[in-house]
C-alpha cells in the first residue's frame, strides 16, 4: 500500500491487545492514579482509506496552542509532540492563532517548503488537518436556505480562502502567500450541526457549473484535492489538499445523513466526531454515525475525549480564554488514562486529538507525555470495562458533560416505513422499506416484520392475531437506500404491517401502522 503522495507506507503495526493487560497500567506507579506508565512502543492505525498510519493519538489544536495561560509555550508543544512521534496533528481557521504558532513550530523544524534544510521527509511522515466554518465556496456573504455563509477573513471570504489563509498561516507569510510545495494531508468542513447545512455543502457536486450562483464546499475542495476546475474555481489545477473531511459535536442524525449522502466518489474520507466515556448518557455517536462510517472505511478521529475540559472543572461551556484552559493531567477522583482508552477502544476509531495544555520536565505532570502513554496501551476493551469506565466518568457533573451533544432519546423506531405492492409473476408482492432506526444507549440488533390479517376487504373488520413473519438484520446503512423486506401474499385481502427496531439489551419500538389495500 502507498502513500496518497506516493511514497511506501509503513506496515500496519498491531495495536491489539488483551484488556487485561492493558489494564495493568493502573499498577504501574504512583502517579498512575492519575495518568499512565511509559511504554517503549507506539501504538499505531490506519486512518481508514487515507491509507496513513497514525498514531493513536493526535494533537490538538486548541487548549495552549489556540488560547496560551501565562507560563506556556505553544510552539514547544508541536515540536515535543514531532520530537515523540505523533503522526497526526489538528488546527483550525476558527482557532485563533493556532496556525500561526504551527507556523512557528514548524519552521524550527524545517517543515517549510522551498526554506534552507526543509526535511521532506519528516514532512511526509505525519498527517497535517485543519477545519473550515464555511459551507460555501461561492455565493454571497450572509444567510441562503437558513444557512449562515459565515466568514473567517475578508467579507467576501469563501471555502477556498480559508484552504490558502491555512497555507499561509502555517507555511508562508501569513499575509495570503505560500510556497510551492506547501499542502494539507486534510480539510474538514467543521462542526455540521443541521440538515440545511448538509444541503449547502454538497450544493454542486454531482453536477458542477462554473456559472452557478452558489457552490457548496465540497464540489470546490474536491477540485483543490484533484488539481482539477469543474466548478471554475481552481483556474491553476493547484492541488493543495490530500483528503477531505467532515466533522461534528452534536447531531448523529446530521452527521449520518452527510455520510450517507456521499455515494459513488466517496469524497468524504475521514469523520472526526465527539467520543468520551460519557457518550452514551446522550444521543450517542458511538451507536449511531461512527458504525455508518466505519462500515465505508472512513477515518474516524475522536474529539472531546475530556468534554473540552468539563471532565476536570471547567464550566460547561466551549473554551474561549486562557483561563478555560486545564493545565493538569487528570484528578484523584477521574485518572485522565481510562478516559483516553474508552474512547481509543470505540470500534471505528482511528485517533483521537487531545489538546494539551501544559508540558513538564516532570514526565508524570507533563500532559502530553501522559495522554500519549495511555493511547499506546489502548487496544481491545470488553463491555465489563468500558461500563467501569463509564461509571469513572459519571463522577464529574454526574455525568452531564457533554454540553456540546444532543440530548439523549430512546431507541427510535424505523424511521419512513413505508408498504407497497406489486405483481411478480402473478405473485403478489408486499414490499416494505425503511430507514435505519437511531440506536439509544445499546446498540441496533434487528427489525421485525410483523403482519395483521384481515378477515374481508373491510379495514373496520377485525384483525387475526398479529403474526411475525420476518427478521432484517440491522448493518450500518451507508447509503439512503433503504431497508427492504418483500412478504408473498396469496391473498387479494387488505394487510397491516408494522417494523419494528429491537436492540441488543432487546428493547423494542415500531414503526406506525402500514395499511396494505386489497388488491384489485
Amino acid at each position: 500500500m502507498k502513500n496518497q503522495d506516493g511514497s511506501g507506507m509503513m506496515s500496519r503495526r498491531n495495536f491489539v491487545r488483551s484488556a487485561a493487560t492493558a489494564g495493568l497500567y493502573l499498577m504501574a506507579a504512583p502517579y498512575v492514579s492519575r495518568g499512565a506508565a511509559f511504554p517503549d512502543k507506539f501504538s499505531t492505525r490506519v486512518l481508514g482509506r487515507t491509507g496513513f498510519e497514525v498514531t493513536t493519538l493526535g494533537l490538538g489544536g486548541q487548549a495552549s496552542i489556540q488560547w496560551t495561560p501565562p507560563g506556556e509555550n505553544p510552539e514547544q508543544i508541536i515540536l515535543k509532540a514531532l520530537s515523540l512521534g505523533v503522526t497526526y496533528f489538528d488546527t483550525s481557521n476558527v482557532y485563533g492563532p493556532s496556525q500561526l504558532n504551527y507556523g512557528k513550530a514548524f519552521r524550527a523544524a524545517h517543515l517549510i517548503p522551498g526554506a534552507p534544510g526543509y526535511d521532506e521527509k519528516k514532512r511526509r511522515s505525519f498527517f497535517l488537518a485543519s477545519k473550515t466554518g464555511l459551507r460555501y465556496a461561492k455565493g454571497q456573504p450572509g444567510n441562503r436556505d437558513n444557512v449562515t455563509n459565515a466568514t473567517n477573513g475578508p467579507p467576501a471570504s469563501m471555502t477556498l480562502d480559508d484552504v490558502r489563509r491555512t497555507l499561509s498561516q502555517i507555511f508562508g507569510d501569513g499575509q495570503g502567500n505560500y510556497p510551492p510545495g506547501a499542502y494539507l494531508d486534510l480539510v474538514q468542513i467543521h462542526n455540521l450541526v443541521n440538515l440545511d447545512e448538509v444541503d449547502a455543502i454538497y450544493e454542486g457536486l454531482a453536477n458542477p457549473d462554473p456559472k452557478a450562483e452558489w457552490i457548496g464546499a465540497l464540489a470546490a475542495l474536491r477540485d483543490y484535492r484533484d488539481g482539477s476546475n469543474l466548478t471554475g474555481l481552481n483556474p491553476k489545477e493547484e492541488k493543495l489538499i490530500r483528503h477531505i473531511g467532515i466533522t461534528g459535536h452534536f447531531s448523529s442524525p446530521v452527521l449520518m445523513e452527510c455520510v450517507q449522502r456521499d455515494t459513488g466518489d466517496n469524497i468524504i474520507d475521514t469523520l472526526l466526531v465527539a467520543m468520551n466515556a460519557n457518550d452514551r448518557r446522550y444521543f450517542n455517536h458511538q451507536y449511531n454515525v461512527i458504525p455508518v462510517a466505519a462500515a465505508k472505511n472512513m477515518g474516524i478521529i475522536a474529539m472531546k475525549v475530556f468534554a473540552d475540559g468539563a471532565m476536570y472543572g471547567k464550566d460547561n461551556h466551549f473554551s474561549r480564554q486562557p483561563a478555560d484552559v486545564v493545565r493538569n493531567v487528570g484528578s484523584p477522583a477521574i485518572p485522565s488514562a481510562p478516559l483516553v482508552r474508552y474512547s481509543l477502544s470505540t470500534p471505528g476509531i482511528s485517533t483521537a486529538i487531545i489538546g494539551v495544555g501544559h508540558i513538564d520536565k516532570d514526565r508524570n505532570r507533563d500532559q502530553l507525555e501522559q495522554n500519549l502513554a495511555a493511547s499506546r496501551l489502548s487496544g481491545q476493551m470488553d463491555g465489563a470495562e468500558r461500563k467501569r469506565i463509564e461509571q469513572l466518568a459519571a463522577r464529574a457533573k454526574n455525568g452531564m458533560t457533554n454540553y456540546f451533544q444532543r440530548k439523549a432519546e430512546l431507541l427510535g423506531a424505523p424511521r419512513n416505513a413505508a408498504v407497497s405492492q406489486e405483481m411478480q409473476t402473478d405473485q403478489r408482492v408486499a414490499r416494505l422499506a425503511w430507514q435505519t432506526a437511531y440506536a439509544g444507549d445499546q446498540p441496533l440488533s434487528h427489525y421485525e416484520i410483523q403482519r395483521d390479517e384481515f378477515r374481508s376487504a373491510d379495514f373496520g373488520a377485525a384483525p387475526h392475531l398479529q403474526t411475525v413473519i420476518g427478521r432484517v438484520e440491522h448493518r450500518p446503512q451507508t447509503t439512503l437506500e433503504p431497508f427492504t423486506f418483500n412478504d408473498p401474499l396469496t391473498d387479494k385481502l387488505p394487510h397491516r404491517y408494522s417494523v419494528i427496531a429491537v436492540d441488543a439489551a432487546g428493547r423494542r419500538a415500531a414503526s406506525q401502522d402500514l395499511l396494505l389495500p386489497a388488491a384489485g
